[in-house]
């Protein structure tokens, strides 16, 4: 048995995350003495400490923590620790393409000595939406949970053989938009009629087209947003956006598309 410093020098961990640990019962020591309080770990802990660090260093909250420490079925830990290394993945190739926006960036305001030229190369075009026939899933969802909600639809398309028509959207209703929690409907075009949720109808809208990531979608926004009141449009709907070429085709984020439309009409 260890007391609570010589066990904080083994493990590499701090007293105070090793309370707090007891305090959450992520790790709670082996005995704690009734009389000093004092509180012993067994070496056999070090491992599991050994384990939480490692799941921590995967980039796990402690409360998934928790639940790993929780599970006995081989499988279902496998599928975790799967799910968490494409987190990672998705999480390197979105730094990866930061650094290149960032590279081209810099290169472009050391030509020019415009910081903001980036913003400068959206075209606005006015024109009418396609009009589309989709199983659609709306809610209150965190930009991040996007394709936990496509999954569901995918899996409707499946389980309903209804045919998919590459349409692949998001719509925004709220005034308001929070990134952790907002009202948005995440649709899939189908071809079926009597299978569809809603049909979208078409419209007149400004759009452009946005290539690169997600992480700079809001620039092409601000510049249709830009765009209708200089124009003499007003809004006339919850803006969208379709997926032209994603992540689904196996690209890497510079070569993505997104058309993003605003419903618009004259003032």
């Amino acid at each position: 048995m260890f007391q609570i410093g010589a066990f904080s020098k083994i493990c590499h961990v701090s007293v105070k995350t090793l309370r707090h640990y007891d305090k959450i019962g992520l790790l709670a020591p082996a005995e704690v003495d009734r009389m000093t309080g004092y509180r012993y770990y067994k070496a056999q802990q070090a491992d599991t400490m050994n384990y939480i660090q490692r799941l921590k260093r995967y980039g796990f909250s402690l409360e998934e923590i928790q639940t790993l420490l929780t599970l006995s079925d081989n499988q279902e830990i496998s599928r975790h620790l799967r799910q968490q290394k494409e987190r990672l993945q998705r999480r390197q190739q979105e730094t990866d393409s930061i650094l290149k926006e960032l590279q081209a960036h810099i290169a472009v305001f050391e030509r020019t000595g415009d910081v903001m030229t980036y913003q400068k190369g959206y075209v606005v075009e006015v024109g009418t939406s396609p009009a589309m026939q989709v199983l659609a899933n709306r809610t209150r969802m965190g930009v991040d949970e996007f394709g936990k909600y496509y999954g569901v639809l995918f899996e409707r398309i499946s389980r309903e053989k209804a045919t998919p028509t590459g349409q692949i959207g998001a719509r925004y209703h709220d005034e308001e938009f929070h990134h952790d929690s907002s009202d948005i409907e995440v649709f899939v075009g189908i071809r079926e009629a009597d299978k569809a949720d809603a049909v979208l109808e078409s419209c007149e809208c400004a759009r452009t087209v946005h290539r690169g990531g997600y992480s700079t979608l809001s620039e092409a926004y601000s510049a249709v947003a830009g765009w209708i009141v200089e124009q003499g449009y007003e809004m006339a709907g919850a803006p969208f956006e379709l997926y032209v070429k994603s992540r689904m085709d196996a690209l890497p984020p510079e070569q993505w598309e997104t058309e993003v439309y605003f419903p618009v009409c004259r003032k």
